[in-house]
């Protein structure tokens, strides 16, 4: 049996790169996957195929996480569709690479309306259907822990939030079996931050392994959370960066 069956999963931010490749890998390891994209609706419909296509389940949900009521929409949708909800991974997210002091503060307030308050407000949403086993994961950055560039100010103190709202809740919620986890992707090879062009070559130089990541290794580290093998693992930062960070 796939340690994921009879599992629900929702992931935030599923339509493309890390995000898709969580939801292909959770419904790949038996998972009922719900995933929420922003605005590219043809992008979401061809995940959802081709989570079908490989004998998986899956429904898009359109939801921008800067909108709350959408965000708990979601979350319902989810358990309507499913009839339970034991897996969350709040993938969601945005940087505005730019000096600090060029950075609009509009601009300041969308990088924390998506990365910190989209968080808050899906995990609280998620919470109320969240039993014994469940699992909240984050996905965070490298630059969380250690900033190894300029240019990302905002981005890295936001995912600094993510990381002690993980450890913080996870005190809050071993009690009820639930475990919170964060996991920290380094350079990923995706559309929004390619392996090619000049900006990729100091952070390729910046890893142990002298390259980028690539999605479907995130994703496999979050399949690892999500499963039975982890269930003794909780307020963990677990840094998938090819070495960036040592």
């Amino acid at each position: 049996m796939s340690k994921l069956a009879q599992k629900v999963a929702l992931v935030t931010g599923g339509s493309r790169g890390i995000g898709a490749a969580i939801a292909k890998r959770l419904a790949a390891d038996g998972a009922q996957v719900a995933f929420t994209y922003a605005k590219d609706a043809s992008a979401a419909s061809a995940v959802v195929k081709e989570i079908e296509l490989n004998g998986g389940k899956a429904i898009a949900i359109q939801a921008d996480a800067t909108d709350v009521k959408a965000v708990e929409a979601a979350v319902e949708k989810t358990f309507a569709t499913f009839g339970r909800l034991d897996v969350l991974v709040n993938n969601a997210g945005t940087a505005i690479p730019k000096p600090f002091e060029d950075t609009t503060l509009e601009e300041m307030d969308r990088v924390i309306d998506i990365n910190i308050r989209g968080v808050f407000a899906t995990t609280k949403a998620a919470l109320k259907h969240l039993g014994d086993g469940g699992r909240i994961i984050m996905i965070g950055s490298a630059v969380g822990e250690r900033a190894i560039a300029p240019g990302l100010v905002p981005y890295a103190a936001t995912k600094a939030a993510v990381r002690m709202f993980t450890q913080a809740l996870s005190r809050e919620l071993g009690g009820r079996g639930i475990t919170v986890n964060n996991v920290q992707p380094g350079p990923i090879d995706t559309d929004l931050n390619p392996a090619s062009g000049d900006w990729a070559v100091p952070q390729k130089a910046a890893t142990a392994l002298g390259r980028y990541g690539r999605a479907e290794e995130i994703a496999a580290m979050v399949a690892f959370v999500a499963g039975p093998e982890a269930s003794y693992i909780t307020g963990t930062n677990l840094t998938v960066d090819g070495g960036m960070n040592a």
